[in-house]
């Protein structure tokens, strides 16, 4: 398996393909936006920029890895010879589903399709396919290049050498793949969802504010960032539609999203890349400086 083909050029998109170019493998990174291909260059260019500023790479790896990339607008062109296709594409289930309906048209049989997907159900997106054995799940952690875990997520229908596969091949990108079964959010999102909820219901009843919340989390329990900033840094938009994913999938309420998330995503405010969510990040991106709304 040498050629990799990667949907969506976003923030995971170009994660993985940065990745899988820089062990060696031969990437399609695909967008229908040429505006967003050239960003997510961009990205994966300033970040091997970084990795050799700290002597982790040097500039001949860079350009190979750059150089191990190709680019396309057009799916059935970016996908022909895919040995293996990973959908990272906007966490919109109607979206996905009508990409893998594309990829059954457009693959080889002998392509296996994977999905990034945090929450949406690995045998629902395989119905789309007429042989969805070869469907399975891939969840990548954020930023890609750096987080070592990989969620390998078995569909019903998911073969065990489809499973065995994906598993060396996660291997062989220096990563630590685990294998999950098909319930809604997997296991990272099922217990890191309801935390950040939790954060977010803390916050909507006045027990603390925004600095205090993810202060307690990460002195208290060594957690790197507080749930406030995770919840900025991934997206609330995203953190959101994991949310109703998962209450749709248990119709338990402990899932449903708290109604402040709710509003703070119909207001656009979706945390860094919208320049504000639980901090105010139109300086810079770092979580320094708590949003107006929330200041006491």
């Amino acid at each position: 398996m040498k050629n990799i083909s990667v949907i969506g050029a976003g923030t995971m998109g170009n994660g993985i393909a940065h990745t899988f170019a820089q062990f060696g493998y031969k990437v399609n990174l695909i967008d229908i936006s040429e505006e967003s291909l050239e960003k997510g260059l961009k990205t994966i260019s300033g970040n091997l920029d970084r990795m050799v500023s700290k002597e982790k790479i040097s500039e001949a790896d860079k350009e190979t890895t750059l150089n191990n990339i190709s680019t396309f607008t057009k799916l059935e062109e970016g996908v022909k010879d895919a040995d293996v296709v990973v959908e990272a594409a906007t966490e919109n289930e109607d979206l996905k589903l009508k990409i893998f309906r594309q990829l059954d048209e457009f693959c080889s049989n002998d392509s296996i399709l994977a999905s990034n997907t945090s929450s949406i159900p690995i045998t629902k997106i395989a119905a789309e396919v007429s042989n969805p054995e070869r469907v399975i799940g891939m969840h990548f952690m954020n930023p890609v290049p750096i987080m070592k875990l990989v969620e390998i997520i078995r569909g019903y229908n998911t073969s065990d050498e489809v499973t065995k596969r994906i598993m060396e091949l996660s291997e062989k990108l220096n990563k630590v793949p685990v294998e999950v079964n098909d319930y809604p959010g997997f296991v990272a999102n099922r217990i890191l969802m309801p935390m950040i909820n939790e954060a977010i219901e803390s916050l909507y009843n006045g027990v603390a504010g925004v600095y205090e919340i993810d202060t307690v989390m990460k002195l208290g329990m060594a957690h790197p960032m507080g749930p406030l900033q995770l919840a900025d840094f991934i997206g609330l938009d995203v953190c959101h539609s994991i949310l109703e994913v998962m209450y749709d999938g248990f119709k338990n309420p402990k899932y449903a999203p708290c109604p402040m998330l709710t509003n703070m995503v119909r207001a656009g405010k979706l945390g860094v890349k919208s320049g504000e969510g639980f901090y105010d990040y139109s300086e810079n991106k770092k979580a320094e400086k708590v949003s107006a709304q929330f200041r006491k």
